[in-house]
C-alpha cells in the first residue's frame, strides 16, 4: 500500500473541563503549527494542516526526522518554539520561522504509519507504544510527547499553574480518524486566538 501523500489531521473538539476517566488520557497542548512528517526512503515532508510541504522553511526539523530507524512512516505532531522556562511560545515560533534559525522541537504525539504497517487502525495506546519505541533516542529536535492517564481536570489545573496553554484529552480505544471532532478535547487555560489554516506563507 503506498503512504499516503498527506493524511487530514484528527482535530479536537473545545470543551470547558477535561473528562476522566479510564477511557481518556491527557497530554500537554502546545500553541504552535501542527506539522505531520512524512518519511520516505530519506525523503522527508513536512506537512502543514492544508497540506502544504514546509521542509523548505524548517531544514533543520526535516533533517532530523530523515535520521530515525524507519524507511517509511508517517508521524503527527506539533512544531514549537520553547522558552527558557520549557513554555511552548508561538511568538517565538514566529520568529524563529521569520529568521530561518533552528532550535525548534517537534513534539511528535502520534503515529499513522510505521515501514508498512497500517498504524492508523490501531487503539491510540497501541500507537503510541510504537511511536515510543522509534523515539527512544530521538536525533536533537524531536521529542515523544508524554501522556497522562486519571484526573483530566487535575492535570488541566496543574497545566494551567505552570503556564501552559491547557491540555488536549484522547480516547485510549480509538484509531487515528481524520478529522473528526469528539475523539480527541481539547480544555484550555484562557482564551486564544483562532489561527486559520494559511494557503501561502507570509
Amino acid at each position: 500500500m503506498p503512504l499516503p501523500r498527506s493524511v487530514e489531521p484528527q482535530l479536537a473538539k473545545l470543551v470547558e473541563k477535561a473528562p476522566t476517566g479510564p477511557q481518556w488520557v491527557h497530554e500537554i497542548k502546545f500553541d504552535d503549527y501542527r506539522l505531520g512528517a512524512r518519511i520516505e526512503r530519506g525523503k522527508v515532508q513536512l506537512l502543514t494542516r492544508c497540506g502544504l510541504d514546509w521542509m523548505a522553511e524548517y531544514p533543520a526539523t526535516a533533517a532530523a526526522f530523515a535520521r530515525l530507524a524507519v524507511k517509511r512512516g508517517y508521524i503527527d505532531g506539533e512544531l514549537c518554539g520553547v522558552r527558557a522556562d520549557g513554555v511552548t511560545s508561538f511568538e517565538l515560533m514566529q520568529q524563529s520561522s521569520d529568521a530561518g534559525y533552528g532550535g525548534l522541537i517537534h513534539f511528535a504525539f502520534d503515529l499513522l504509519e510505521f515501514d508498512g504497517e497500517d498504524v492508523v487502525k490501531l487503539p491510540l495506546l497501541e500507537r503510541k507504544e510504537r511511536l515510543a519505541r522509534l523515539l527512544k533516542d530521538p536525533p536533537e529536535g524531536i521529542v515523544y510527547s508524554e501522556h497522562e492517564g486519571g484526573d483530566g481536570e487535575a492535570f488541566r489545573r496543574a497545566a494551567c499553574q505552570h503556564g501552559l496553554e491547557g491540555v488536549v484529552s484522547k480516547r485510549v480505544d480509538r484509531p487515528y480518524l481524520p478529522g473528526d471532532r469528539g475523539v480527541l478535547v481539547k480544555s484550555k487555560c484562557e482564551p486564544r486566538r483562532v489561527r486559520r489554516c494559511r494557503l501561502v506563507r507570509s
